[in-house]
């Protein structure tokens, strides 16, 4: 248990009937008239569902523990992703749902930190930027310079972003993993 005035970003609160949900932002109000109150924006931990709510300052709230461990992904078993503890050398199994848009960037061996509350995963998150290398686009053109256009490129996961014309199949490129955005070459 912890009052509203405890709350801090990335806190997980248990609400509503047992629901997780994540601390975003918050804000202790103190207007001229009337008691003070904390306005915070929660996101639900399973869902993803952003929603504003307003508490008292000093009320009561449930927290949940929750355990982020770095974890390997190792193999797909189905639909599941399997990653191993890298301390203890357990396996999980992680369905897709909540990987979630983490798996476009996933091969065998990338760390990524699973959070886990009482024993079931609840979200993967991976680094800002991951390196990847184009299984395929097609080549650029004569005259295609860096500040140009851009066209599609498959990743080896099999994921499809938007790359700069001079990039061709076969190079490692750095990919942010928030946007999905092309960041750069990565020299050998």
């Amino acid at each position: 248990m912890a009052t509203t005035n405890d709350l801090k970003n990335g806190m997980v609160l248990k609400l509503d009937g047992g629901q997780l949900w994540s601390v975003v932002e918050f804000q202790h109000v103190k207007p001229g008239k009337g008691p003070a109150f904390v306005r915070t924006k929660l996101k639900n931990v399973l869902s993803g569902k952003i929603v504003d709510k307003t508490f008292n300052a000093g009320t009561k709230v449930e927290t949940a523990t929750v355990d982020r461990r770095g974890m390997q992904f190792s193999y797909m078993d189905g639909e599941y992703f399997v990653f191993m503890d890298m301390d203890t050398y357990d396996q999980i199994h992680v369905d897709r749902s909540t990987v979630g848009d983490a798996a476009n960037y996933l091969i065998e061996g990338f760390e990524a930190t699973v959070a886990m509350h009482e024993g079931s995963p609840l979200s993967v998150e991976l680094p800002a930027a991951v390196e990847l290398v184009i299984e395929h686009t097609e080549p650029g053109v004569q005259g295609d310079r860096s500040t140009g256009g851009s066209k599609p490129a498959k990743l080896e996961t099999g994921y499809e972003i938007g790359v700069p014309l001079f990039i061709t199949t076969g190079e490692k490129i750095k990919v942010d993993t928030r946007t999905g955005e092309y960041l750069g070459r990565v020299n050998n």
